[in-house]
C-alpha cells in the first residue's frame, strides 16, 4: 500500500523556537543502498511459486530492498514493475483533533493535530485493515499553529512514530501536504491563521464581507444550498490574494513588507515561502530518514489566484465554480475594502451546471475585511499598488490597471505561472528535501486541478526521481452529488466536445466515459513529461450521493457502479492511484466532517468494536465498516515480472485479464522532442532495468476467493503458479521470459458470483429492443400505406 499520509503541516520560521522537545528517531530507520543489484530466489531452476517469504502488497519486504523510479514505471530492486495502490490518510486530518464550531476561529494558536489521522494505540487496527485490503503505500498548520518559527514537537513526533510503524504492514508512504483554499482560515485546510493576519486579513470579518465562505469548516455543506460550495472560496478574496502574495508577491504586491523572525523587513512573499521551506525542513528532519517514507508532495492542488487573471471583471465559466455569490476579483476588492456590492449569484440549472439569476447585495454593513493594524494599515492590498480606486466624486469603485495580472506591472512582459513561479519555487524546494533526506527519494507533483499536465513543463523544469501525481474526479457527480445511468464527460465538454459524444448511458457507458477521461488525463502527463511515471494522487467516489438515500435503505449500488467505472478506468490506463479516502471518523450524518463532504469508504460506528477483531489479513472480520468493499478492493497485478500491457477485472463476475511482455529494445519508438516514448496504448520496452525475477505476484483478495477454486488459464506446463489465501497472492512463475515475448492469463473463481453486484448495460441493452420494436412498427404501417398507394394506382 501506498498511503498519502495528508497530515496538517504548517509554515515555520527557521529563526523561530521550538514548542517542545526534540524530535526522536524511532525504530525502522536505516540507510538504501541504491547500487547494488539483487537476485530473486525464483531465478533457480527448482524454484516453485510463492516460496519466497513475500506477498503481492508487501512493498518492504518483498520488493528487494527498495523501490525506485525506470521510465514510466515503478520498478523494485528485481525489475519488475510495481503498481502502487493506496489510500489518503485521511480526510479527517483537515480539521485539528480539538476543533471547536462555536469558538471558531478564535482558537488557532492552540489547537493540535496530535491523534490524526488516528491514535497510535487505533494503528495496528487500521493498518491491518488496509494490509487485507490491498492497500500499502498531511496539512501545513499542523505544525506551527502557534506561530512562525514555534514548530508543534508533539505531532512531528507522533507523525515519525505512526510512519515508523508502517513496515510491519509492508507498507510505505509518502507524506503530501494538503491544502484546499489556502487554509482553514479560508474555508479549506492547510496553513495556519498566522499567515492570513500576515497579510494583514481580519480573521472575524472574511465571511461578513464575502472573502470567504467558512460554513463548511463550522460544521456546514451538508444541506441543499450549501452543498458543494466550498471550491468557490478559491476566486474569493481571501484565498486568492494569499495564493499570489505567496507565489508571486514580488511581482504584484512589491509593497507589503513584513518581519521576519530577524525582525528584517521582508516582501511577503519571501516571509511565506522561506517559513514554508523551513517548516518542510522540520518536516523532513522528523521522517526523511524512514525507509517507509518513499518520498514527498509539496503541495497538494496549488492555486494560481489572480495570476494570470484574464479579467478583473469576471471569472472563466469553463475553469472555476459559479454556484451562489461570485464576485469578480474586482468586486472583492470592493468588498473588502468595506463597499456594499452588488454581486451575480448562481444556482444549479440544466443543460449547464448553473446559470446566473439574480444579483444580491454583500456587506451591508460596510466591514473591511483588512485589519487597521496590520501591514496594509486597514487598507485594501490592491488599492495599494494601484489595481482600482475609489472614485471619491462619484461614490463608485474603478478599476485602475485592467490587465494587472496577466504581464508583470514592470516590464509588462506577458506572466505564465507555471514558468514563472511554480516550477522555479518547486526546484528550490525540491533540493532542500533532497539535502535533508537521499537522493533517492520521489518527489511528487501536480499541475492546477481539472487542468491537463501543461505544455511548458519541459526538460529544464522537470526533477530528478519525479512523479506526476494529478487527481481525478467525476465532476459532474462531484457537483450534483448523484450518479445513475445518465453520465455526462464534463472534461471533454469544456474543451469543446460536441455535447451528443459527451453523454453517456448505462455501466459500459460510464466505464467508457471515465476511461477516457482518464486516459487524457495520463496521456497529457506523458506527453509533456515523457517517460515520467504518473499516480493518481487522488480520486474518489461521494458516499451520500443521490440525497443520502444509501444510508436509510444501505443499499450502496449506485456507490459500488461509480467505484467500479472509476476503477475500470484506472486499471485500463496501468497506472497507480490512492483512494480519498479513508477516514475512521467518518458517520452518516457528519460524513467526514468537513465542508460537507463524505468520500470514506469506510466508518468505524459501522464496523465491529476492536476487541472483537482478527488482525491477520484474511480475516473478514476486519471487513466490517467498510461500504462496497467488492467494486473498492479488486485484483490487480502489483510486481510484474516484465511491462503491463493490458489489465482488466469484471467485478461482477470476479474474473480478470491481464497481459504483460518481458522488455526489449524496439526498433520503432514513437518518440517526443527530448527522446522520450510516449502514449498509453504503446508502453516502452526500451530502457528497462535487467529482470532478476521470473515471478509475478497479483494481489487476490481473500473475500472473493474464501470457498471457491481459483483457475488460472494461458500458462505452459513448465510455467507454474500458486495462490496462497493466507497472503491474497496469486504466484506466477514463467520458465520462458526471452525478450519481447508476450503472456497472457485468465484468472476466475469457481463458483462464480451467484447474484452480480449490478447488470451490466448500455444504451442497447435497455433500449435496443424497443428501438427494435418501433422500427419494425414503423415499416409495417409504413408498407401498409405503400400497399394502399400502390392498390389505389392500379
Amino acid at each position: 500500500m501506498i498511503t498519502d499520509l495528508d497530515a496538517s503541516f504548517v509554515l515555520v520560521d527557521g529563526h523561530g523556537k521550538d514548542a517542545s522537545t526534540p524530535v526522536t528517531p524511532g525504530l525502522g530507520s536505516r540507510v538504501l543502498d541504491y547500487s547494488k543489484p539483487v537476485t530473486h530466489p525464483s531465478l533457480s531452476p527448482s524454484y516453485k511459486a510463492g516460496q519466497a517469504n513475500s506477498y503481492a502488497h508487501n512493498w518492504t519486504g518483498g520488493v528487494g530492498g527498495h523501490i525506485r523510479l525506470q521510465g514510466r514505471h515503478f520498478v523494485d530492486a528485481y525489475g519488475r514493475v510495481c503498481n502502487l495502490r493506496g489510500v489518503n490518510l485521511s480526510g479527517s486530518c483537515k480539521t485539528p483533533i480539538n476543533h471547536s464550531n462555536d469558538t471558531f476561529p478564535s482558537d488557532h494558536r492552540t489547537v493540535t493535530f496530535v491523534g490524526r489521522p488516528f491514535p497510535l494505540e487505533e494503528a495496528n487496527e487500521h493498518f491491518s485493515r488496509l494490509r487485507r485490503w490491498g492497500f500499502t503505500f498531511f496539512t501545513w498548520e499542523a505544525i506551527e499553529h502557534e506561530g512562525p518559527g514555534i514548530y508543534d514537537r508533539k505531532y512531528l513526533n507522533y507523525i515519525r512514530e505512526l510512519l515508523s510503524m508502517l513496515p510491519r504492514y509492508g507498507m510505505v508512504a509518502f507524506v503530501s501536504l494538503h491544502q484546499d483554499v489556502w487554509s482553514r482560515y479560508s474555508g479549506g485546510s492547510g496553513a495556519p491563521a498566522w499567515t492570513l493576519e500576515a497579510v494583514g486579513f481580519d480573521l472575524n470579518a472574511l465571511e461578513e464581507t464575502g472573502a470567504a465562505w467558512l460554513g463548511g469548516v463550522k460544521g456546514g455543506g451538508h444541506v441543499e444550498a450549501e452543498r458543494g460550495l466550498w471550491p468557490t472560496g478559491y476566486t474569493k478574496l481571501t484565498a486568492a490574494t494569499m495564493a499570489t502574495c505567496f507565489w508571486a508577491g514580488n511581482t504584484f504586491a512589491p509593497k507589503l513588507k513584513v518581519k521576519n523572525g530577524n525582525g528584517q523587513d521582508v516582501s511577503i512573499q519571501n516571509f511565506l515561502q522561506t517559513t514554508f521551506l523551513n517548516m518542510f525542513d522540520a518536516l523532513v528532519d522528523a521522517v526523511g530518514d524512514l525507509e517507509s517514507v518513499i518520498g514527498f508532495e509539496m503541495m497538494n492542488e496549488p492555486h494560481r489566484g489572480y495570476i494570470d487573471l484574464q479579467s478583473l471583471h469576471g471569472y472563466d465559466y469553463k475553469v472555476d465554480l459559479h454556484l451562489s455569490h461570485i464576485p469578480s476579483a474586482f468586486q472583492s476588492f470592493q468588498l473588502g475594502a468595506g463597499h456594499p456590492t452588488l454581486v451575480p449569484t448562481w444556482t444549479r440549472s440544466f443543460p449547464m451546471p448553473t446559470s446566473r439569476t439574480s444579483q444580491t447585495l454583500l456587506n451591508t454593513e460596510g466591514r473591511k475585511s483588512w485589519r487597521t493594524d496590520g501591514p496594509t494599515g486597514g487598507e485594501c492590498l490592491w488599492e495599494m499598488h494601484g489595481v482600482w480606486g475609489w472614485d471619491i466624486k462619484k461614490k463608485e469603485a474603478v478599476v485602475l490597471r485592467e490587465n494587472y495580472f496577466v504581464k508583470h506591472p514592470l516590464t509588462n512582459k506577458k506572466i505564465d505561472w507555471y514558468t514563472d513561479f511554480y516550477f522555479p519555487f518547486l526546484k528550490q524546494w525540491a533540493a532542500r528535501v533532497r539535502e535533508r533526506s537521499s537522493p533517492g527519494k520521489i518527489i511528487f507533483v501536480e499541475a492546477i486541478p481539472n487542468e491537463f499536465c501543461p505544455s511548458s513543463w519541459t526538460a529544464e523544469h522537470r526533477l530528478d526521481n519525479m512523479v506526476y501525481a494529478p487527481h481525478w474526479y467525476d465532476l459532474n457527480a462531484l457537483f450534483s452529488k448523484a450518479f445513475g445511468d445518465f453520465t455526462v464527460n464534463v472534461q471533454g465538454l469544456s474543451r469543446g466536445m460536441f455535447p451528443l459524444k459527451a453523454f453517456y448511458w448505462g455501466q459500459i457507458g460510464a466505464r467508457d466515459n471515465f476511461s477516457l477521461q482518464m486516459r487524457n488525463v495520463v496521456e497529457n502527463g506523458y506527453r509533456s513529461l515523457g517517460e515520467c511515471p504518473v499516480l493518481i494522487g487522488e480520486c474518489g467516489v461521494p458516499m451520500d450521493m443521490n440525497k443520502g438515500e444509501a444510508f436509510v435503505t444501505s443499499d450502496f449500488t449506485w456507490q459500488a457502479r461509480m467505484m467500479d467505472a472509476m476503477q475500470t478506468a484506472l486499471e485500463r490506463s496501468l497506472v497507480g492511484y490512492t483512494l480519498w479516502n479513508y477516514n475512521p471518523y467518518n458517520d452518516d450524518t457528519k460524513g467526514d466532517d468537513w465542508n460537507g463532504e463524505n468520500f470514506s469508504w469506510f466508518s468505524r460506528k459501522r464496523g465491529l468494536p476492536p476487541f472483537l477483531l482478527d488482525y491477520e489479513q484474511h480475516s473478514p472480520t476486519l471487513d466490517n465498516g467498510a461500504r462496497i468493499l467488492d467494486a473498492v478492493v479488486r485484483p490487480y497485478p502489483a510486481k510484474t515480472a516484465g511491462i503491463p500491457l493490458k489489465f482488466e477485472y469484471e467485478m461482477t463476475t470476479n474474473a480478470f485479464v491481464f497481459e504483460w511482455v518481458t522488455p526489449e529494445e524496439p526498433q520503432n519508438a514513437t518518440k517526443d522532442a527530448d527522446g522520450a516514448t510516449f502514449g498509453v496504448s504503446d508502453p516502452p520496452l526500451h530502457h528497462h532495468p535487467v529482470l532478476t525475477s521470473r515471478e509475478t505476484e497479483i494481489f487476490l483478495p481473500s473475500f472473493i476467493t474464501h470457498g471457491r477454486k481459483v483457475f488460472v488459464r494461458g500458462l505452459s506446463e513448465q510455467d507454474n503458479w500458486l495462490y496462497d489465501e493466507a497472503r491474497q497472492t496469486l504466484f506466477v512463475v514463467l520458465k520462458d521470459i526471452k525478450p519481447g515475448q508476450k503472456h497472457r492469463i485468465e484468472v476466475s473463481v469457481n463458483p462464480p458470483p451467484s447474484r452480480p453486484a449490478f447488470e451490466l448495460n448500455d444504451f442497447w441493452t435497455d433500449f435496443g429492443g424497443s428501438i427494435y420494436a418501433t422500427g419494425i412498427l414503423f415499416a409495417a404501417i409504413c408498407f401498409f400505406w405503400l400497399s394502399r398507394f400502390w392498390v389505389t394506382i392500379e
